[in-house]
């Protein structure tokens, strides 16, 4: 089978796809700096310890490996951080990308999958948003992201560099055996914040504002499970390997509904309350620059990929999820 390069294969959604491309056979070598990845959670690849910055590094690994496709997880992605330090995630989104793209463009490597964003939208318009949705980022780390879009682009047209970018909402959940989750430092991911808050690990759950135009007046967010993240990444790969698809290509991924963040934390309690945990709610203001809904289209990749979310229950999610928050729990008494 093919050799494939993940970039930041030690992260979250890296090490899942990881794990996903080893089990279907394919040979993956993973390239992750460890900022926030993980040198565990790349056990299912070959690990090289470096950055993108590294174009000595770059070129090593192209020559010493017969790459037939790059999969891009590695990013800086806190929308806090970017406006505070717009630089960094110029340099390491996009600058960084440009170091990725120009080493397999010398060496001939002509399939790239991109990990984007929904982030690159800005405030919807409509909902659900699909691809058609005008693209107007209101962060740095949006703007990143769509700017690489945009290089894609370029560079199939001078290059015949092949490409999907993959947007999506709010990957969460854990690998369904317990092997990897979720593990980030600051946490800012709402699912294993309400679980930490259930077994411990914090005191308790904010929810920033019961006055939005929805059914409870919690915003309303789409979930997709990591692991139909990744089955979508692999099929995008697939694609692109067998000659099926061709350009640069961008595909919008969620589960298509959405769940409030009162009826997320309702599933949390159902799940932890069989271990006889509980959550504790706080009440705070409106957070600036939160849309009420934010809901994606994924018809389209449906139609042209054949792509279906397998784990659309949100119990089922949290329950994922919640097995690994507890064995981080164990490991850290």
């Amino acid at each position: 089978m093919s050799k494939i390069l993940v970039v930041g294969g030690a992260g979250y959604i890296g090490s899942h796809m990881v794990k996903q491309l080893s089990k279907s056979g394919r040979t993956v070598v993973v390239l992750d700096n460890l900022t926030t990845g993980f040198r565990g959670a790349a056990r299912y690849g070959q690990l090289v310890v470096g950055d993108l910055a590294d174009t000595v590094l770059l070129e090593r690994l192209f020559k010493e490996h017969e790459f037939a496709g790059v999969m891009h997880f590695a990013a800086a992605s806190l929308v806090g951080e970017s406006v505070q330090d717009p630089g960094k995630y110029y340099r390491n989104n996009v600058s960084n990308t440009l170091n990725l793209l120009d080493v397999m463009v010398r060496h001939g490597v002509k399939h790239f999958i991109f990990s984007s964003t929904a982030a690159t939208f800005g405030e919807p318009e409509y909902v659900p948003i699909d691809e058609q949705h005008p693209q107007r980022p209101i962060n740095p780390y949006g703007a990143s992201k769509l700017m690489v879009e945009r290089i894609l682009q370029d560079y199939h047209a001078a290059h015949g560099l092949n490409s999907v970018c993959l947007r999506y909402f709010n990957a969460c959940g854990a690998d369904p055996e317990g092997e990897l989750g979720e593990s980030h430092d600051p946490e800012t991911h709402l699912i294993p914040l309400i679980l930490q808050a259930a077994s411990g690990r914090r005191d308790s759950i904010t929810v920033f504002g019961r006055n939005y135009p929805t059914e409870d007046g919690t915003c309303i967010r789409d979930y997709i499970h990591i692991e139909d993240l990744c089955s979508a990444h692999a099929l995008a790969l697939d694609a692109l390997l067998q000659g099926q698809k061709h350009g640069a290509l961008t595909y919008n991924l969620g589960n298509g509904q959405g769940y409030s963040v009162q009826q997320v934390i309702g599933a949390v309690e159902r799940v932890v309350a069989e271990d006889g945990r509980t959550v504790k709610v706080e009440e705070g203001s409106r957070r600036a620059g939160d849309p009420a809904i934010l809901v994606a289209d994924s018809r389209l990749i449906r139609i042209e990929l054949g792509w279906q979310a397998r784990y659309t229950r949100l119990e089922e999610i949290v329950q994922h999820a919640w097995v690994w928050e507890k064995s981080l729990t164990s490991i850290l008494r």
